[in-house]
């Protein structure tokens, strides 16, 4: 029996007008009116499938993921074309989701009904914030107006399955603040809603000038009170940053958090393949592509095709890896789903387990790996707590 994972695909598209100075993401500023070399960049994404679908063997497609930089940027004919290969290529599920990133200061108006028309069905609108203080301590080039415009575009262009992203814990945000974005959006009423702290990652400008952000205290309080406005109006917690009404969780994030497969094609694109040894040990391979454009468009006249690296996770890194993913769900995982990725053994996790339900990180259940509220505003502690017995190490 056939007990592989489902199988999505992730798209990267690496540029945008001007990289922002907290993103840690694989995107290059190509300033306004720069012309894109969208003719060759679709010629390399298929050449880069085509020789990933070996890896894929015949198996369905759950979700495809259009990120950035700013997918946006490309036009309705460039998707139209994707899409099209992808669909002569692979089979796709019946009800497939097909999501595209965008950012509302860098659409034209009417593009949002051509990306429809090309096929996708989801979009993931980057707004932020709606104070135009903020966006522009950010370093965004929309302004609230812009956000609330979009919006209401990608519902005119008959888009029913709306993510909005907003960021909180931003310079000098106060609660008020930050309630006052989570009210306009949703008063937007979308369907998902991603809402996340901002963090100061490595190699970013935030990271090298740190800005002023908020007292811990402060951030508390915007938490729970933004935890609780959200739920009030009916955008349900199901990860520790998605919120979504009934039916509209991410497919695609989902599948990343139940530790599905996934084919990652782009400059800089990520993807997960796991395999099943005869002697019934799972092994999981990681693959990327080469990061910048220019090398990623010369990789697919070069023998050695796309591929920049590959690591494959061994069986003692199963645990870590799966309890990564797994344990951001508010609902966790069922132990034996636990058992059946990692290949351990229940007996080897009892102890972990009476440790942290004794520091109040997991649900008190039998049955099911599941943290706590308090364990998922401390994740890694969990983590570690987890994975750190001698015998998850080898």
């Amino acid at each position: 029996m056939d007990d592989s994972p489902a199988l999505a695909l992730y798209v990267h598209v690496p540029w945008c007008i001007r990289k922002c100075p907290y993103c840690d993401f694989n995107s290059h500023g190509v300033g306004r009116g720069a012309t894109l070399p969208e003719e060759a960049y679709l010629a390399a994404l298929i050449a880069d499938l085509e020789a990933d679908l070996p890896l894929a063997a015949g198996r369905e497609l759950v979700s495809v993921f259009i990120g950035g930089g700013t997918p946006s940027l490309m036009s309705p004919a460039f998707y139209a074309g994707l899409l099209e290969a992808l669909a002569e290529r692979l089979p796709l599920a019946p009800d497939i989701e097909i999501t595209l990133e965008a950012n509302p200061g860098t659409l034209e108006r009417g593009r949002f009904a051509g990306y429809r028309a090309a096929g996708i069905n989801r979009l993931s609108l980057g707004v932020q914030s709606f104070q135009d203080e903020q966006l522009a301590a950010l370093g965004r080039i929309h302004s609230g107006a812009e956000a609330t415009v979009a919006v209401d575009e990608a519902r005119r262009a008959g888009f029913d399955n709306l993510n909005v992203d907003l960021m909180h814990g931003l310079p000098g945000q106060t609660p008020e603040l930050a309630l006052a974005d989570l009210e306009s959006a949703i008063a937007l009423s979308p369907e998902h809603l991603s809402w996340y702290q901002l963090t100061l990652e490595p190699n970013t400008e935030f990271h090298a000038h740190p800005p002023r952000l908020p007292e811990e205290e402060v951030l508390w309080d915007i938490q729970d009170l933004g935890h609780e406005r959200l739920e009030a109006a009916g955008l349900i917690r199901y990860e520790i940053s998605a919120y979504a009404r009934h039916g509209h969780h991410s497919r695609h994030n989902l599948n990343y958090w139940c530790f599905g497969d996934y084919l990652g094609i782009g400059a800089g694109a990520h993807g997960k393949l796991s395999r099943r040894a005869a002697d019934g040990t799972m092994a999981i391979e990681r693959r990327w592509k080469s990061r910048q454009p220019d090398a990623y468009l010369r990789r697919g006249k070069d023998p050695r095709g796309f591929v920049a690296g590959r690591r494959v996770i061994g069986e003692a890194e199963l645990p870590l890896e799966f309890a990564m993913n797994a344990l951001r769900l508010v609902d966790g995982v069922s132990l034996p789903t636990w058992m059946r990725h990692t290949g351990r053994e229940l007996p080897l996790l009892e102890e972990r387990l009476v440790t942290a339900r004794k520091k109040g990180l997991l649900v008190e259940d039998a049955g099911r790996l599941q943290a706590t509220p308090q364990g998922l505003l401390f994740l890694n502690e969990l983590l570690v707590l987890i994975s750190e017995d001698p015998g998850f190490q080898g």
